[in-house]
C-alpha cells in the first residue's frame, strides 16, 4: 500500500530525481502525471497557493510535501504509522 502519491510532470527533473531515489530506499508511492489529468493538477494547484509547482506529495493524512526531501519524506511516513 502507498502512504503518498506524487504529482509530476515527465519533463520535471526534480521529479525523476526523486522518484530515482525513491526507489533505490524502497519507498513505495502512486505516481500522477498532472498534465495527463486535470483533477490532478488542481489538487497540486490547492496545495501550492494556485501554483502548478511540481513534485507535490499528498500523503494519506491529506498534508502535503512539495519539493521535499527524501529525509523528509522519511519523517513524514514515520509520522503517518
Amino acid at each position: 500500500m502507498t502512504s503518498f502519491t506524487m504529482y509530476s510532470t515527465p519533463w520535471c527533473g526534480y521529479c525523476q530525481r526523486l522518484k530515482g531515489q525513491l526507489d533505490r530506499e524502497g519507498i513505495s508511492y502512486e505516481a500522477v502525471d498532472i498534465e495527463e489529468t486535470p483533477d490532478a493538477a488542481f489538487i497540486v494547484e490547492q496545495a501550492n497557493g494556485g501554483n502548478q509547482t511540481v513534485p507535490t506529495l499528498v500523503f494519506t493524512d491529506g498534508s502535503a510535501l512539495t519539493n521535499p526531501s527524501v529525509a523528509q519524506i522519511k519523517a513524514k511516513l514515520a509520522e503517518l504509522v
